[in-house]
């Protein structure tokens, strides 16, 4: 099964694919590394980042969308746009797209209990991906 792990940061959407087969993890190919909303934030805009990421999920074969939770409030609150951007891949339509919100205490404590299997340098992503690889990784091992 395969499942992408989003960090939502500003008007982007960082993804990371990770798919785990027989108890084998692997990165499927996967030339998208982030998705961004354009600037004016119209609903067409929104209705194209849309279209976009569930193209991209159905390209990929996922069936899981793990989004690291944002704090809607606080000094580590997520900014307005990021929460349209949850909202938006929560709302995709005609899929059986599975989409969770993963609380940092549940990161913290499933991390805790099954830490990372390989160093995340190793994985050959970005540094800009490892919070969705992250993601990715607890989604997997939180279900």
């Amino acid at each position: 099964m395969t499942i992408c792990g989003v960090e939502l940061t500003g008007s982007d959407a960082v993804v990371c694919l990770l798919n785990l087969d027989r108890g084998q993890f692997s990165l499927p190919e996967c030339k998208v590394r982030k998705l961004s909303l354009k600037k004016n934030h119209t609903r067409d805009d929104l209705k194209q980042f849309q279209a976009e990421f569930a193209a991209l999920m159905a390209a990929h074969g996922v069936s899981c969308v793990a989004i690291k939770e944002r704090m809607p409030k606080g000094k580590f609150a997520g900014g307005a746009i990021s929460f349209k951007l949850e909202a938006t891949i929560q709302l995709i339509a005609g899929s059986e797209l599975e989409v969770r919100m993963l609380p940092t205490a549940l990161s913290k404590s499933t991390l805790a209990a099954k830490p990372l299997p390989i160093a995340f340098a190793e994985t050959g992503l970005k540094a800009f991906q490892e919070t969705a690889f992250t993601a990715a990784y607890v989604g997997h091992m939180a279900r």
